[in-house]
């Protein structure tokens, strides 16, 4: 068809040869412009053909518009001024498409959209050269879809005339199977190649496209039917007694796969057979119909979901992967990125797959580099095909980038280097990379791809002088640097010059230094090994010691300041106090109602267990209005007299039940604190968190005075076991504060109880992580642990209102996976905040002096000083003159003991007489 446009387009062309010159060259120009559109329009026309009955209508419109388009370009050249042509116009304007499209793609040749629109314009201005070169060009960037290798296949196809082009068909066709998994263009293939049956070797060449067609997409399970049964008819077709066989093993080999409307396949082998079916083939067929229906599902559920259904194709590959059949497995990767070609993921997990199960090279290489051909953006892919061709032997030319592409990775790495030093540490006095990471990965290249060390130990001094100098953990990296690309000798320089400079972790250093001459140096390299480590970390020590004693001293002075504070704020009220005036007769009101609330408070100290529970009565308290005070003390706001509401106080007081607390019960009841004072009815709240430990028999919560929640309580249990089991719910939440759950202990008969449950001393295997920021979660913080070793536990420290401190706790299950933890994220950056880690060892806690008997040198035990109820004075200086002050008789001793006590009581006018105001001015004048 296309040649006979062709000879049709030629009449005219002649016709306009031989007419006269004075039509000009405009009338030559739109003569041209025809001849292409006709053109055009028949290739598109033969091109449909190709396509199949679906397309018989738009074939016949296009028959028909060729034929008026012949008839208008024709009346057009014989009178050229009489009409003009309606395509102009729009030629114009894809002319100007065109030519936009062709220099957005001279700036950025990967844009997809471009390379399509492009062909799409130049096949409709019949552009056939063109059109063939820009559709090379994009499948030379990118693979091309099922759809694009079809309209190719089909436009080369209405085009080829002799074996030449037949062979370059074959040669598309090949590169078509290549991009992705398509049986339609399988089946092209098998149906163009049955063409060429009557050339050399057209029955062999029919027979192995089929075979590798099936070995392709034959298991497809709704797609791969088409296949099998157009090898079928095409064997069929051939009338020779040898092919009947061959049929026979075709429907044996097709019924024995797991394919939709098996049975439709198997009741036409049974009407096509003049022999029983053997009973092998039966049983293949019913176990094949078995596996039909485990696949079912799947395929049901692609069926149903709509484009790219990536859930459903990975549903359906670990369902392949549970039974293990690789070609099943293969193909079924293959159907999902049809869909999913931009998913790196997804390339990444099929070709981990065929690295590690098949291994064959081929295969392997060719989908590694249609991984990195559909998504080039994914630099897991670029490496995981550089490792592929590592593995299986590629020519090292293949890999190696040239000098040229070196020299601009080593640009790209100085331009980043001078930007940061220019727009962030200028601009911000800020450092953009303060770890160096760019210098050290451009080092690695410089090492390990061109081995060029001196460069790499050039970078690694600018990284040192830039304040690494200090940190070990930069030292060993570069140490394995030289380890694994240098020598010895400037491995030994590496770790000397770390020793010196380091001041986080000299020991990791020195104990490197150490393993590395005891293994590999002379014993004078050991000597001086020694030497110097042994130097370094008595100067460390030394230097620590000052540190923690200043700090200790640091820490006093805080404590000193603190005291002070406190004192000067007690001697403040109690001038406040002394200074408030008050009327004789509230004077003594106030003084009885002082010592009434006294009272209370002496009987409920703040940190120290209750022995009663005091519960208001509702009926008192409906009139009164609580309102905090500036000193946080309740006070009682109502239109009543003072009088009247300090007699409801006393009242209220009285009527109070008490409870007294059974300390024969303490084992079976836990000290439940931290509590929120807006907590309503603690009992019913409380009361389904413990019973989940056992059967609770009372709650007894602590109120005051005013009926307000203290925010302790007590829960006494049936069993010691339940209360035993309850401790485990310390430090749980709720309503947003941590609950401290601890034994009843009374701490008068037992003052060295302690509540703290967790260790002070040096833990080796855990760490002590400071500087976290208040937004960081436990999640978070051991996902980023859990690099470096396993986490056994994890504990965020909080205050007691659940607020997070910025602190935490990491234990791992051994002290090396603890140290190496250390060296990786100390200083490390987390939510614009720098942490710092280090081995959990907390300072000494000061233990307080216990009230035992001292012992006064050269004299008999004393006894502990006593105080009253008020507790010790704010002085202990004595106001009497030292000249009155008498000093006690020491009592005799006698040679083996102390003496008998005598049987006569010492007289009463041992005390001093009384002395006049002139006697005391006469001992102040004493000399």
């Amino acid at each position: 068809m296309a040649t006979a446009a062709e000879t049709s387009a030629s009449e005219p062309e002649a016709e306009s040869k031989a007419g006269p010159k004075a039509d000009g060259e405009e009338d030559e120009v739109k003569a041209a412009r025809t001849r292409r559109k006709v053109l055009s329009r028949a290739v598109a026309a033969a091109t449909y053909k190709t396509m199949g009955p679906a397309w018989d209508q738009q074939e016949e419109g296009v028959s028909e518009s060729d034929g008026d388009e012949y008839a208008m370009a024709s009346s057009a050249e014989s009178s050229p001024g009489e009409y003009e042509w309606e395509y102009d116009e729009e030629e114009e304007k894809n002319q100007l498409e065109i030519e936009r499209l062709e220099e957005q793609l001279s700036i950025n040749v990967y844009d997809y959209n471009c390379h399509v629109d492009l062909i799409r314009l130049l096949r409709l201005e019949g552009e056939l050269t063109k059109v063939r070169m820009a559709r090379e060009k994009m499948s030379e960037i990118f693979p091309l879809t099922e759809e694009l290798w079809l309209e190719w296949l089909h436009d080369e196809i209405s085009m080829a005339q002799d074996g030449l082009d037949r062979e370059h068909v074959y040669d598309l066709f090949e590169k078509a199977v290549k991009d992705y998994i398509c049986p339609n263009i399988w089946l092209e293939y098998g149906q163009y190649s049955v063409g060429g049956i009557g050339q050399k070797g057209g029955l062999e060449k029919v027979r192995s496209v089929f075979e590798r067609a099936l070995s392709s997409v034959g298991l497809h399970m709704t797609k791969g039917l088409a296949l099998w049964e157009a090898y079928r008819e095409f064997e069929s077709a051939i009338v020779e007694a040898a092919r009947l066989e061959k049929v026979h093993s075709l429907f044996r080999r097709q019924l024995a796969i797991p394919l939709y409307d098996m049975e439709a396949t198997f009741a036409e082998y049974e009407e096509w057979s003049e022999d029983p079916i053997p009973e092998s083939v039966i049983q293949n067929y019913n176990k094949a119909l078995q596996q039909l229906e485990k696949y079912k599902p799947y395929e049901e559920a692609l069926l149903q979901a709509e484009a790219p259904r990536l859930a459903e194709y990975q549903a359906y590959i670990d369902f392949e992967m549970k039974i293990g059949d690789p070609a099943r497995i293969q193909l079924i990767f293959e159907r999902a990125l049809v869909e999913n070609c931009l998913v790196p993921d997804l390339w990444i997990r099929y070709s981990q797959y065929l690295d590690r199960q098949l291994k064959v090279k081929d295969l392997v290489l060719s989908v590694h580099n249609r991984a990195i051909r559909n998504c080039p953006w994914t630099v897991a892919l670029w490496s995981r095909y550089l490792l592929a061709m590592e593995r299986h032997g590629v020519d090292h030319q293949v890999i190696s980038d040239s000098s040229k592409e070196l020299e601009e990775l080593r640009a790209a790495f100085t331009r980043a280097l001078e930007y940061l030093k220019q727009e962030v540490e200028e601009r911000f006095n800020e450092s953009g990379d303060p770890s160096c990471v760019i210098m050290q990965n451009w080092a690695r290249i410089e090492a390990r791809l061109c081995n060029n060390m001196q460069k790499a130990r050039e970078l690694w001094d600018s990284i040192m002088t830039r304040g690494n100098a200090k940190y070990a953990n930069m030292w060993l990296e570069y140490y394995n640097l030289e380890r694994a690309h240098g020598d010895t000798q400037h491995c030994r320089k590496a770790l000397h010059r770390a020793v010196q400079c380091t001041s986080d972790y000299p020991e990791h250093v020195c104990e490197v230094l150490l393993t590395m001459e005891r293994t590999e140096g002379s014993l004078e390299d050991w000597d001086i090994a020694v030497q110097k480590t042994e130097t370094r970390l008595a100067r460390v020590n030394e230097q620590r010691m000052k540190a923690a004693e200043k700090e200790a001293a640091l820490v006093q002075q805080e404590e000193e300041k603190a005291e002070q504070r406190k004192r000067a704020r007690a001697e403040k009220k109690a001038l406040k106090k002394k200074k408030k005036i008050r009327g004789p007769e509230k004077r003594g009101a106030d003084e009885d109602d002082e010592k009434e609330w006294g009272d209370d408070e002496e009987e409920q100290p703040s940190k120290r267990r209750r022995v009663e529970n005091s519960i208001p009565a509702a009926g008192e308290t409906q009139n009164v209005e609580v309102a905090a005070g500036p000193a946080g003390k309740c006070a009682a706001v109502d239109v009543e007299p003072p009088s009247k509401q300090k007699e409801k106080a006393a009242s209220l007081k009285r009527d109070m039940p008490k409870v007294l607390h059974d300390s024969s019960k303490d084992s079976i009841t836990v000290f439940v604190s931290n509590l929120p004072y807006s907590m309503q009815e603690p009992d019913a709240k409380l009361r389904p968190l413990f019973e989940a430990c056992g059967e609770v028999v009372q709650i007894r919560p602590i109120f005051s005075n005013r009926g307000d929640f203290r925010g302790y309580c007590y829960v006494e249990f049936k069993e010691e076991k339940s209360a035993l089991q309850a401790l485990e719910m310390d430090r749980k939440s709720v309503e947003g504060r941590p609950m401290f759950v601890s034994p009843c202990v009374d701490k008068s008969k037992n003052p060295d109880f302690k509540v703290f449950r967790y260790s002070t001393s040096l833990e080796k295997h855990k760490l002590f992580i400071s500087g976290l920021p208040f937004s960081c979660t436990k999640e978070e913080l051991e996902e980023i642990c859990k690099a470096h070793g396993t986490v056994k536990d994890l504990r965020l420290v909080t205050n007691r209102a659940g607020k997070p401190k910025g602190l935490a706790y990491v234990e791992y299950e051994n002290e090396s996976q603890a140290s190496q933890a250390v060296m990786k994220m100390d200083g490390m950056t987390i939510k614009e905040n720098i942490i710092k880690v280090a081995i959990s060892n907390p300072p000494q806690r000061k233990v307080p002096e216990k009230p035992e008997t001292r012992k006064a040198p050269g004299g008999p035990m004393l006894l502990p000083q006593t105080y009253g109820a008020r507790g010790k004075g704010r002085t202990q200086l004595s106001l009497l003159p030292r000249a009155l002050q008498r000093p006690s008789a020491a009592a005799p001793q006698a040679e083996n003991g102390p003496a008998a006590a005598p049987a006569v009581a010492a007289p009463a006018a041992t005390e001093a007489p009384k002395m006049s105001n002139a006697d005391f001015a006469k001992l102040f004048l004493r000399k």
